[in-house]
């Protein structure tokens, strides 16, 4: 059977992801089943919350090297919010925690400015043009994010779209199979399910 798998390490915001992938039509598993990972068609790295405690729970429960696994495949990989950020080494959030180091950049917190921190609510998108996720989506499409800290990409070409707020914020990139998004596609209405709907085309 063909399914998505949603991992599931107690980071939250599960369910909004597997509604949305419901409605699309797609058979989902939400797991924390190394096992059942591996055998998924596709694979979603949900979550909120800090990310020395999630990397915590993730290597506890021996999910780290399963992503690792997947990402270094040909399955397609999605990482939402926390889990964008956990795809790199280091943030700024915990330093001495090791992320899963599987892409390259810097995770940095949003400065203290005239805008309020956490950065919550929409912001619109400036598309490179050639992600797959955002096809038919237009540029200038506005998404929902909840964030206190952003990517920085060291790859600017795995960079295909990015937002302002007090930063240049790269707000997804694209690499090969992985893919990852720090605003919530499953929350930002009929733009974001589109968001969706590409990424169960791949």
């Amino acid at each position: 059977m063909s399914y998505v798998a949603i991992v599931d390490y107690g980071a939250g915001n599960i369910k909004s992801v597997e509604k949305a992938l419901n409605r699309l039509g797609a058979d989902t598993l939400v797991t924390d089943s190394p096992k059942d990972i591996s055998k998924a068609s596709r694979v979603i790295l949900p979550g909120v919350g800090a990310f020395g405690d999630a990397m915590e729970r993730l290597d506890r429960q021996g999910l780290s090297d399963i992503i690792r696994e997947v990402c270094s495949s040909d399955t397609p990989f999605l990482g939402i919010c926390l889990g964008l950020q956990l795809l790199y080494g280091t943030s700024d959030e915990s330093p001495g925690a090791k992320g899963l180091g599987i892409l390259k950049g810097s995770i940095r917190k949003l400065p203290d400015s005239e805008l309020k921190v956490p950065h919550i609510g929409w912001n619109s998108l400036e598309l490179s043009g050639d992600g797959r996720l955002f096809k038919g989506v237009p540029d200038g499409s506005f998404v929902y994010f909840v964030h206190s800290y952003y990517l920085t990409s060291e790859d600017s070409g795995a960079v295909k779209a990015r937002t302002v707020y007090g930063e240049v914020i790269d707000a997804s990139v694209e690499y090969g199979n992985v893919f990852a998004c720090q605003f919530h596609p499953e929350k930002s209405s009929e733009q974001g399910l589109l968001m969706l709907e590409n990424f169960l085309r791949i």
